[in-house]
């Protein structure tokens, strides 16, 4: 069976609910926005080097689906029939995160240049972009209704990756210490031979 539907060739998608729209309304933007989100959280956990930041990075992949196919659909309560949603657990999670971090890494007094790793730089771009969307979505609340727990979720998202990037840029600045430490040794060993 092609992937293609044809269904689309008028500029019309359809919604999560079966409601056909414009593929240029404010709602498909929103939702394809957090897809293009999801797809660069998916790339920055590629490019994590902390195990634990990757099984968060995929958790957040796994919940944007939620998000995506509640805000793809015309009336909440037609998505909670068949599917999970957002709730103020899923917010918290990110909030214990964002917590945990803040509390064990370095204290930054100051901007930071956005990512000295890759995976940080990526998880800057996974920050932009999350503000963007969540821009977007503030937009498409003034004439649409969305639950408050997407709203939190959303902003609290964006300080999730900020600080996920920072525990990135962190760990690949203690490996290129250690690096140097080795390299020195290394070559100390092979001085005195």
């Amino acid at each position: 069976m092609p992937i293609y539907t044809k269904g689309g060739d008028k500029g019309l998608t359809s919604l999560y609910d079966g409601q056909r729209v414009s593929k240029d309304s404010l709602q498909v933007e929103v939702y394809g926005t957090f897809d293009e989100l999801n797809a660069n959280v998916s790339l920055a956990d590629k490019f994590c080097q902390v195990p634990k930041n990757v099984e968060w990075l995929q958790w957040v992949e796994y919940h944007m689906f939620f998000l995506q196919g509640e805000l793809a659909t015309q009336h909440a309560t037609t998505f909670q029939q068949n599917s999970r949603m957002i709730t103020e657990e899923d917010i918290q999670f990110l909030e214990h995160v964002i917590d945990e971090y803040t509390a064990s890494l370095p204290a930054v007094d100051s901007f930071i240049l956005p990512g000295s790793s890759t995976a940080g730089a990526q998880l800057h771009v996974c920050r932009t972009v999350c503000r963007r969307a969540e821009r977007l979505l503030v937009k498409f609340m003034q004439t649409h209704f969305v639950r408050p727990e997407i709203e939190k979720y959303v902003n609290r998202l964006s300080d999730f990756f900020y600080i996920i990037a920072r525990s990135e840029d962190h760990e690949h600045q203690l490996r290129a210490i250690e690096d140097q430490v080795i390299k020195r040794y290394c070559q100390a060993v092979k001085g005195d031979q």
